[in-house]
């Protein structure tokens, strides 16, 4: 019985359409620091854009995009904030953050999270404006061509020429999203 039951809420989960942007409210949630400090989504997004950032130390699309997302947060300044949510990892992400000098908000077993936003692989960025709504999600980006084989090229040399066309497409965003 219990299989069977696991086997439903598993098929409801697949089945959880990503959310739409600008079409309806943000999930809600509360997280905790890593310091042990809960942050909930409407604390942050009531006077300025958020960027949610979900991300694993391990992986490479994430590291290649991070530079990026600092750079963002040093232009915007106090106009926007940025959720480092952490997801599929185990392993403690505050050194990572903190030994490359990023100073993102670190929020930490952003699993249940990441399924209410459709997260399933890394990285998950979304764009959240004063209202709670959905502004900009990396999933509806379109892919960018490789300038190589991407099937023989390493995640790494994929993730370097990926980041910045995500974090161009990012600053457009939110951009908008300010200007609205």
């Amino acid at each position: 019985m219990q299989k069977l039951f696991s086997f439903f809420v598993a098929l409801l989960v697949v089945s959880l359409p990503p959310v739409a942007l600008g079409e309806s409210n943000a999930p809600a949630f509360t997280l905790q620091t890593s310091a042990g400090e809960s942050v909930s989504l409407a604390e942050v997004s009531t006077d300025k854009p958020v960027v949610l950032f979900f991300w694993a130390t391990w992986c490479p699309y994430c590291k290649a995009l991070m530079p990026h997302l600092q750079s963002i947060k040093i232009e915007y300044g106090d106009a926007v904030d940025i959720l480092a949510i952490q997801v599929f990892d185990d392993e403690s992400a505050q050194p990572v953050l903190d030994e490359a000098g990023y100073d993102f908000l670190l929020l930490v077993d952003g699993d249940d999270v990441a399924e209410l936003y459709g997260v399933s692989g890394t990285p998950g960025v979304f764009v959240v404006d004063t209202d709670q709504r959905i502004r900009f999600n990396l999933n509806d980006t379109p892919d960018i061509a490789l300038p190589f084989d991407g099937e023989n090229a390493g995640h790494r040399k994929k993730a370097a020429y990926k980041a910045p066309w995500w974090a161009a497409r990012l600053r457009k965003a939110l951009d908008e999203t300010i200007s609205n």
